[in-house]
């Protein structure tokens, strides 16, 4: 009888409270990825994560959060969590994902092929996940360079719209710099192809072989080992 009575005031008696902490667990572990994914992000980042009903998830010890095949992380998005153990499953976690900072528009309408100068941009600041993928955040970055096509005035520039200025270009002969760590060695070559600043060029030197090294602004190529 008195076994019955303590079983009975086991049975009766509230078990841990697993649930609010689980679901601690989850929002927690789901934003510390975010946060770390989103290091990189222009601006000041706020995360604002959703919530979903944890009880109907099995009991999980050991969870892990990842970024779902496609999503970006930025605006309005999804952030996956799965348990490792003692039981399998996965759930997806709505995430708002922003990111205040400046962003570059047109001043004027920009004509296709014309280099950019200061007087053809505008700053602006606002919620970059509201604007394309690509937007440029720093003027510098779009200096120099020239749209792809005419573009209207009041417009938010991706890089993706502008194309810098060739800097080598087939046939020439190139300064190749070879850096590495305590060396640098200077040697020419000739352009087997054009190239812009930033890309990739393939320079043939004297010897005959082949290498391939950043092109850089003064019309140098660069390699680094």
């Amino acid at each position: 009888m008195r076994l019955f009575r303590y079983l009975l005031l086991l049975f009766l008696l509230p078990g841990p409270a697993t649930a609010a902490t689980d679901l601690d667990l989850l929002l927690d572990t789901a934003e510390r990825h975010v946060r770390l994914q989103t290091q990189g992000l222009p601006g000041k980042v706020s995360i604002t994560l959703g919530t979903l009903d944890s009880k109907r998830l099995p009991p999980c010890s050991a969870l892990e959060a990842f970024t779902p095949s496609g999503a970006r992380l930025l605006g309005k998005t999804h952030v996956g969590v799965r348990c490792l153990t003692p039981n399998t499953w996965s759930v997806l976690l709505p995430v708002q994902i922003s990111a205040f900072g400046h962003y570059v528009t047109s001043a004027r309408p920009l004509l296709a092929g014309q280099p950019i100068q200061a007087g053809d941009l505008n700053v602006l600041s606002g919620d970059l996940s509201t604007l394309p993928t690509g937007v440029v955040t720093d003027p510098a970055a779009a200096l120099g360079k020239t749209p792809r096509n005419s573009l209207a005035a009041g417009l938010p520039l991706r890089a993706d719209q502008l194309i810098a200025p060739i800097v080598i270009h087939q046939g020439q002969t190139v300064r190749v710099i070879s850096k590495g760590e305590g060396f640098s060695v200077a040697s020419e070559g000739k352009a087997l192809s054009s190239a812009a600043e930033g890309q990739i060029a393939q320079i043939r030197m004297a010897s005959g072989q082949t290498v391939s090294g950043v092109a850089r602004a003064n019309g140098s190529v660069e390699i680094a080992f």
